[in-house]
């Protein structure tokens, strides 16, 4: 793909925490809730993806937010699924360093140079970014993931990749800080990457995912993250753009609290293994006031069973109607061979996301906090929600009928004819409530109703899946 000299953006404003709301973020002095369906982090790493036809992809639907991984986290072919992003064919890595002169690279090619960084993967990385900004898309730069023991062999930072013979023997040594010479490149190769995108305001930079999930100590991957958030810090206090920290939460690697992180990540919808959940993260450290984000759900489409379609939207509507501040999809739609993702069931996933963003835009949400203090009845058996409201003003419910899958990951979709009657609580006042098909973003059935305050019961209209409720108090 030819790449076309790349222009700094002329607004300012990086991403920010909305000041008045904590919860949510704002980008350009403007509250923003993110919400995408992004690719396999592949796109700058991959040389054969064509990343002008994926972000305008995103756009076309008012998708905001994407992930990349920038190097130091390669897959090889047969990880996961066919045409992963993560996974470019041979002779197809673009990679932040530069090829010596040395043969012996894994893939046939000569070793990396350490000292030498690649101008194209620069100019690359950048005309990523500039790219994104031209569609005000939000990228989360995420550093690192837990090395898996299927590409290990592939990392740059391997020492059988590179002349400086730099890395440990054993994967899960990468995230620590057990051998100094790694640290000192895995300090440049940060410190590189936030000078390189610190023109940008469409930038979120987070340190790592998943950093356990293979073996790696939480001692010492938290030690790990510990210094690099520093590094990353330190880096920034002396650039003209200082952007936003974000750091995976997971059961036993705890930033939550850690002024210099101001994101809190997850993975998935709930999780039973080390990993905290999305909704699980809204119950548990939502009080914080720092911005939640879901930034990986099950691999789409191959994780999931039944109505897959259905089954996604849920996981999407449920966090974020329920306070979540971003939500990214992972979506295996996007390739090499299609990197606008033109399937049909690709276009249902991403108008249920654009559905999603314009119910939200319905509301003043940043003046709205998660919670479902104002439903006063029990659900019906089966019945899942999640809920926000700015009190007196508005309201916003979301309910779904689905099973979660043992391990968390994912929910099955459970289509029935359903019916609920809901007994809210309400202060005096008229309102307009309109029972909304998330699927289509369309009102079922709409009430204007004087209330006198206190309980109030609302009947649903009858829908197969998911339903969602939008109360506004008409001034």
């Amino acid at each position: 793909m030819t790449i076309t000299n790349w222009r700094l953006p002329a607004n300012k404003n990086t991403v920010q925490v909305y000041p008045e709301n904590p919860h949510y973020l704002m980008f350009k002095g403007k509250p923003m809730i993110l919400i995408t369906s992004a690719e396999h982090y592949g796109a700058v790493i991959n040389a054969e993806f064509d990343y002008r036809s994926y972000l305008a992809a995103l756009a076309k639907y008012s998708l905001n937010y994407t992930g990349i991984y920038p190097g130091a986290y390669v897959e090889v072919e047969g990880m996961f699924i066919e045409y992963n992003n993560l996974a470019p064919k041979i002779g197809q890595y673009a990679l932040p360093w530069a090829r010596s002169n040395e043969a012996g690279c894994w893939d046939g090619g000569n070793k990396y140079d350490l000292d030498q960084w690649s101008e194209e993967y620069f100019h690359r990385l950048k005309d990523f970014q500039a790219e994104a900004a031209k569609y005000d898309i939000v990228v989360e730069i995420c550093f690192f993931n837990c090395q898996y023991q299927e590409g290990w062999h592939a990392c740059p930072l391997n020492p059988a990749n590179n002349i400086q013979q730099v890395g440990p023997e054993d994967f899960n040594d990468f995230q620590t800080l057990k051998y100094p010479e790694l640290v000192a490149e895995q300090d440049k190769y940060v410190v590189k990457i936030v000078r390189e995108v610190n023109d940008f305001d469409n930038v979120i930079l987070e340190i790592c995912d998943e950093p356990t999930l293979k073996g790696t100590p939480a001692p010492l991957a938290v030690g790990w993250i510990d210094h690099l958030v520093d590094v990353m810090v330190k880096t920034e206090a002396e650039l003209p753009r200082q952007h936003l920290v974000a750091q995976q939460y997971m059961n036993e690697v705890d930033f939550t609290r850690d002024d210099r992180v101001q994101v809190i990540t997850t993975q998935y919808i709930r999780q039973a293994s080390e990993q905290v959940g999305g909704v699980e993260a809204l119950d548990g450290v939502y009080h914080l006031n720092k911005p939640v984000e879901l930034n990986e759900t099950a691999f789409y489409p191959i994780w999931y069973e039944g109505d897959v379609a259905a089954a996604s939207r849920a996981e999407a509507w449920e966090f974020l109607v329920g306070g979540g501040a971003a939500f990214n999809q992972l979506n295996g739609r996007f390739t090499v061979p299609d990197p606008a993702g033109n399937t049909p069931d690709n276009h249902a996933i991403l108008t249920s996301l654009k559905n999603l963003k314009d119910f939200l835009s319905g509301f003043s949400f940043e003046k709205m906090t998660g919670g479902t203090d104002f439903l006063a009845s029990r659900l019906a058996e089966g019945s899942l929600a999640r809920g926000m409201s700015q009190a007196r003003l508005q309201y916003a419910l979301y309910l779904h009928h689905s099973t979660l899958k043992e391990n968390g990951v994912y929910y099955i979709a459970n289509p029935g004819t359903y019916k609920e009657n809901l007994v809210l609580l309400l202060p005096a006042g008229r309102y307009r409530a309109d029972w909304i098909l998330p699927k289509e973003n369309r009102a079922l059935q709409s009430v204007v109703f004087e209330h006198a305050g206190g309980e109030k019961t609302l009947g649903s209209p009858d829908y197969a899946f998911d339903i969602a409720l939008r109360i506004l108090l008409i001034i």
